[in-house]
């Protein structure tokens, strides 16, 4: 499955408009958070595995306006800007977009706010499609959604970036800040790996067997 075009051009110009973006929208807090694994299972990794998330906490300018709320046009330039701060945070982990080979994205509203308004952001094109493009990525991008208090946990799916299906790629980050979201508050998340899962073994659709219908505990009838 692939996604639409790139808009890459969309970061063009955005620090001429930094402070004006930020302060309408309420940018509290922007937190990196980083995890290098070196072995698994009693055995040491050929190369360590880094995955980064890095989290922006926001006010969110829905609360109160109803579900017949427009969601479509408002949150362009702050998704824009969210994607281009997010990126930066984790290219300057990586090293560059060279280093990351999976990815995600996700939201935690809340509680005062819908499940809509973390999508509003996460699933446009000045979200989503320029977190890839920075990336360089070219496959849809698995993402998570959530409402609740702060402290709430949220597990990231990542895929691979290329075409998102590589099974060995499959994998999740956990990520939570002890104070957000508050009650009107959206946090949104970019989330990136440096590799596979430690010891991938599973194989993939490639070399997977046939079905034997005879091991299918019941499932058939």
């Amino acid at each position: 499955m692939k996604p639409t075009k790139s808009y890459a051009h969309l970061l063009t110009g955005l620090d001429g408009f930094n402070q004006t973006i930020e302060g309408q929208w309420g940018l509290r807090k922007i937190v990196v958070q980083q995890t290098e694994t070196h072995s698994e299972g009693g055995s040491k990794l050929p190369k360590p595995i880094t995955q980064v998330t890095a989290l922006a906490v926001i006010q969110n300018p829905w609360i109160g306006h109803g579900t017949d709320c427009e969601l479509i046009n408002s949150p362009q330039r702050i998704a824009a800007r969210l994607a281009k701060l997010l990126s930066e945070r984790i290219l300057a982990v990586t090293g560059g977009a060279g280093a990351i080979q999976a990815f995600g994205k996700g939201a935690i509203i809340g509680e005062s706010g819908e499940l809509e308004h973390g999508a509003a952001i996460i699933h446009t094109p000045y979200f989503a499609s320029n977190l890839r493009s920075v990336f360089e990525g070219d496959a849809v991008i698995s993402f998570a959604d959530t409402r609740g208090p702060a402290g709430e946990i949220l597990v990231v799916p990542l895929c691979e970036k290329r075409t998102g299906v590589v099974r060995d790629y499959y994998q999740t980050v956990r990520v939570s800040i002890p104070d957000a979201p508050r009650p009107e508050e959206i946090v949104l998340v970019a989330a990136a790996s440096t590799g596979q899962r430690p010891f991938p073994r599973v194989g993939d659709r490639t070399t997977d067997r046939l079905i034997d219908t005879s091991l299918m505990n019941g499932a058939t009838e």
